[in-house]
C-alpha cells in the first residue's frame, strides 16, 4: 500500500493488513489559526497527503463560504472546490475554482437530460467569482447541487473495492446499516449530480452516498466533522474488508515465487520493450517490485483478473484498457516480446474501432501503459517519468481494490464503453489540447560520468531543464549524492538519480548503465565526461602516471560506451541516440609538459570517430566537445593540476593564471563549464541529429586546436 507520510511526500509502506486504516490528523491549534477558505485547503491537505485515503490529484472537497461580491459589496455565497486537475494534497488556495452558487443552481434550467452533460460543462465558466482563473472540474455539480456546506468526495483502495465489487451494495448495508447510501454507475457530470441531489432528498438520513466504481461522497457542518467523517468512512471500510480477507492467500494462492534476480531482469528487459515501442515520442519507465504487484503477478488468478482491466475513472485514465501480461520463460526472446507488443497495439486499435463514435478524436498512442510479469513485478511507460510512476502506482491501487472486491464478491470492471467513453472524452481532448508542448528532451535518458564535477554537473543540469531524465555516475559517492539532492529539489526527484561508479571499472560502469534501464528505461544521450588531468616532463611520467591516464580518458570512455551500446542500438527506430566525449583542446593540440593527458585526451578523440563509423548504423551519433581551461567551477583545478600547468607556463597559480588562458584566447574570454553544457545539449538533442564523428572546440578560440 502507498501512505503519503508528509504533505507532497509518497513513501511505500508494508502493512500488516491489506488495508491501512487511516486515522484523523486534524490539529485543532493550527486550525485555529486559519480563515474559512484556509480551512477548506487544509482540510485538502489533510485528505490528499494521506494515499490510504485518496490517489495521487483524485479526490475533490468543498466548501460553501460567504464572500463579499466586488461587483456591488453585497455578501453571497460562493462555492470553492477543488480545480480541474491538481492534487488535493499538495494544492494552494489558487487550486480552487470559486463561482457563485446562485448561479450553479439556476443551471439546472438548462438541463434536459443526460445527453446535455457535455453542454453543462461549458456554462461553469459563466459563473465564476470574481474573475477566478481556475477552471471548475466535471465534478463541480456534485457539490453544488447538495445542500451542504462542506462536501468531500474521494476515492481509496477500500471505498473503490466495495464499489467495484458485485457484493458492494450488500456490504455497505452491512457496514453502515443505511446511513450510506448507494447510486449504480453513472460518469462523472451534470446528470450524476442531479441523480445523487435527488437520491439525498428522498432519503434524507444518509450521511453519504457510494458511487459504484468511483468512490463516495459525504458531508458535514464543518471542516473538521466533514474531515473527521470522510477519514472515519474509509476506516469503516478497511476494517470490514480486512476482516473478510484474514490471512488466507490472495488472488488464489501463489503460483508463481518472486524471482530474487527480478532486478536485474528489469534493467535487461525495460529497454527492450522500449524499443518495439513505436511513437512519436519515446517512453520512459518505471519498475516496482512491491509486494502488491509480486503478489498479484503471481497468484494464481492473475491473468483472469488483469484481463478484466481497472475499474475507476482515475485508475483507467491512468492504466488504459487492461495491461500487457508476459510469459517470464521467454523474456529473452525478443521476438516474442516484439510480438506480445504489437498485439497489444493491435488490440487496443480494435477497441477503438469498436467503440468509437461519430465525433470520437484519433485514435492515440496504442502501446501498452503497463507491463506486468509474473515473479518480476510492474513495469510502466509512459512520455514523463512522473506520469509512468504515478500509472504504476495506480494500478498498485487496482491491485488492492481487485483483492478487497474478490473477498466480497466478484470484481467488476468498467464496461468497455463507458471506459472508451471516459478515455475519448471530447472534454477531455479538450483538456490535453490545453496542455503545453514538452520540452525537447521530455522522453529522453542521458547517464553523465563525472556527474559530480563542474563540467558534468553543468551539463546534467543543462539536459534536465530541458526535460531529460539524467543518472549521474561519478566515484565520490558523497559529491555525487549532494549534486543529487539538488537537481531533486531543482527539477523533481522522478527525473534524477545517482550511481557511484569508477570508469575504470568494468563492472561499475555496468551497474551504472543498469540504473539507467532500472530507473528510466534505457539510455539515449551518454556524456562520457569523467577525467582527470596531470602534468608532468616526460622524463618525471611515472608508468603509473601515464595509465591513470589512460585508464580513465581512454580506457574510461571506452568502458562506458561500450556498455551502453547494446541499449542505444536499441532506440534505432525510435530516433537515434547519441554519444558526447567531453575531450580536450590538448588532444588536438600538443601541451607542454603534458603527454600523458594529452595523447590520453587524443586516444579518446580517435575512438569517438570510430565510434562514429561503428554507429551510424544503428543510429548512433558520436561527436566530441573540446573544452579548454575551464577553470572556474571546475574541480580538476582546484589540486594540483591547477599549479603544474601554472609552473609549466612560468606564472602564478592564483589569478596570473586565469589571466594568462583568457588573455591566450582569440576572444580574449574565459571558458565556463555552462559554456561546455551548451555545446553538450547542442550534441545530445535532435538539433544535430545529422551530425555525427564531429568535434566542437569550446575554448574561447585557439588557433591551434582548429580541426583539420
Amino acid at each position: 500500500m502507498l501512505r503519503r507520510t508528509a504533505m507532497n511526500a509518497h513513501t511505500p509502506i508494508t502493512s500488516a493488513l491489506p488495508f491501512a486504516v487511516p486515522s484523523s490528523r486534524w490539529d485543532d491549534e493550527v486550525a485555529g489559526r486559519l480563515s474559512p477558505a484556509e480551512l477548506l485547503l487544509y482540510r485538502s491537505n489533510l485528505l490528499g497527503s494521506d494515499l490510504t485515503v485518496t490517489n495521487f490529484g483524485g479526490g475533490n472537497t468543498s466548501a460553501k463560504l460567504e464572500e463579499v461580491d466586488p461587483l456591488n459589496g453585497e455578501k453571497v455565497e460562493v462555492l470553492w472546490v477543488k480545480g480541474s486537475g491538481g492534487d488535493i494534497g499538495s494544492m494552494k488556495l489558487d487550486g480552487f475554482a470559486t463561482l457563485y452558487q446562485a448561479k450553479l443552481l439556476g443551471l439546472e434550467a438548462h438541463y434536459s437530460g443526460p445527453d446535455d452533460d457535455d453542454k453543462m460543462v461549458g456554462f461553469l465558466p459563466h459563473c465564476t467569482f470574481n474573475l477566478n482563473g481556475r477552471a471548475a472540474s466535471i465534478d463541480t455539480p456534485l457539490h453544488s447541487l447538495l445542500p451542504f456546506a462542506h462536501v468531500d468526495h474521494v476515492h481509496p483502495d477500500a471505498i473503490i473495492a466495495l464499489a467495484a465489487s458485485s457484493g458492494g451494495e450488500a456490504a455497505t448495508q452491512e457496514i453502515w446499516g443505511g446511513r450510506i447510501g448507494w447510486l449504480p454507475w453513472k460518469r462523472p457530470g451534470y446528470t450524476l449530480g442531479v441523480m445523487l441531489r435527488d437520491y439525498v432528498k428522498a432519503n434524507p438520513h444518509v450521511e453519504g452516498v457510494m458511487l459504484a466504481g468511483h468512490g463516495i461522497i459525504c458531508w458535514a457542518d464543518s471542516a473538521k466533522a466533514c474531515y473527521e467523517h470522510t477519514v472515519q468512512l474509509i476506516a469503516d471500510a478497511a476494517n470490514y474488508l480486512n476482516a473478510r480477507l484474514g490471512s488466507a492467500p490472495a488472488f488464489g494462492g501463489q503460483k508463481v515465487a518472486p524471482n530474487p534476480d527480478r532486478a536485474a531482469i528489469a534493467a535487461d528487459l525495460m529497454p527492450r520493450l522500449r524499443g518495439f515501442m513505436t511513437g512519436a515520442r519515446q517512453k520512459l519507465g518505471h519498475f516496482s517490485d512491491d509486494a502488491e504487484a509480486l503478489e498479484f503477478t503471481g497468484s494464481a488468478d492473475f491473468e483472469r483478473l488483469a484481463a478484466l482491466g481497472t475499474s475507476c475513472p482515475d485508475h483507467f485514465l491512468r492504466t488504459k484498457i487492461a495491461p500487457l501480461t508476459l510469459d517470464p520463460a521467454r523474456l529473452q526472446d525478443d521476438a516474442y516480446l516484439a510480438q506480445k507488443v504489437a498485439d497489444y497495439r493491435e488490440m487496443y486499435a480494435a477497441y477503438y474501432e469498436r467503440c468509437k463514435r461519430g465525433n470520437s478524436p484519433a485514435m492515440r498512442d496504442s502501446n501498452p501503459v503497463v507491463v506486468l510479469v509474473p515473479g518480476v513485478g510492474r513495469i510502466t511507460f509512459a512520455t514523463d517519468k512522473t506520469t509512468a510512476r504515478l500509472a504504476g502506482e495506480f494500478y498498485g491501487n487496482a491491485i488492492n481494490v481487485m483483492r478487497g472486491a474478490e473477498a466480497i464478491g466478484d470484481y467488476i470492471a468498467l464496461d468497455e464503453q463507458e471506459a472508451f467513453d471516459i478515455e475519448y472524452w471530447l472534454l477531455e481532448e479538450a483538456k490535453l489540447q490545453r496542455m503545453p508542448a514538452p520540452k525537447p528532451l521530455v522522453g529522453k535518458i542521458a547517464l553523465v560520468t563525472g556527474g559530480a564535477g563542474g563540467i558534468g554537473a553543468a551539463s546534467a543540469a543543462r539536459l534536465l531543464r530541458e526535460g531529460a531524465c539524467v543518472v549521474l555516475a561519478d566515484r565520490a559517492a558523497d559529491a555525487v549524492e549532494e549534486v543529487r539532492a539538488g537537481f531533486a529539489r531543482q527539477f523533481g526527484k522522478d527525473v534524477v538519480r545517482a550511481a557511484v561508479c569508477d570508469v575504470t571499472d568494468e563492472a561499475q560502469v555496468q551497474a551504472a548503465i543498469d540504473v539507467a534501464a532500472r530507473e528510466f528505461g534505457g539510455l539515449d544521450i551518454l556524456v562520457a565526461n569523467a577525467g582527470i588531468a596531470s602534468s608532468a616532463p616526460i622524463e618525471e611520467t611515472t608508468i603509473e602516471l601515464w595509465n591513470r591516464n589512460y585508464d580513465v580518458l581512454a580506457q574510461g570512455y571506452f568502458l562506458t560506451a561500450r556498455a551502453a551500446w547494446p541499449l542505444m542500438k536499441r532506440m534505432k527506430d525510435q530516433g537515434g541516440s547519441s554519444v558526447v566525449f567531453i575531450g580536450s583542446k590538448n588532444g588536438v593540440a600538443a601541451a607542454t609538459n603534458a603527454s600523458a593527458y594529452a595523447s590520453a585526451k587524443a586516444a579518446a578523440n580517435h575512438l569517438a570517430r570510430c565510434l562514429a563509423l561503428e554507429g551510424a548504423p544503428h543510429g548512433i551519433r558520436v561527436n566530441t566537445v573540446n573544452p579548454d581551461a575551464v577553470i572556474k567551477g571546475s574541480k580538476i583545478w582546484d589540486g594540483d593540476w591547477r599549479k603544474e600547468r601554472a609552473g609549466a607556463h612560468g606564472i602564478d597559480s592564483g589569478k596570473e593564471l586565469e589571466e594568462h588562458y583568457r588573455q591566450r584566447s582569440m576572444l580574449k574570454r574565459d571558458v565556463l563549464p555552462e559554456d561546455i553544457a551548451e555545446a553538450v545539449y547542442f550534441l545530445g538533442s535532435d538539433m544535430s541529429a545529422k551530425s555525427t564523428g564531429n568535434m566542437i572546440n569550446v575554448d574561447a578560440g585557439n588557433a591551434q586546436a582548429f580541426t583539420r
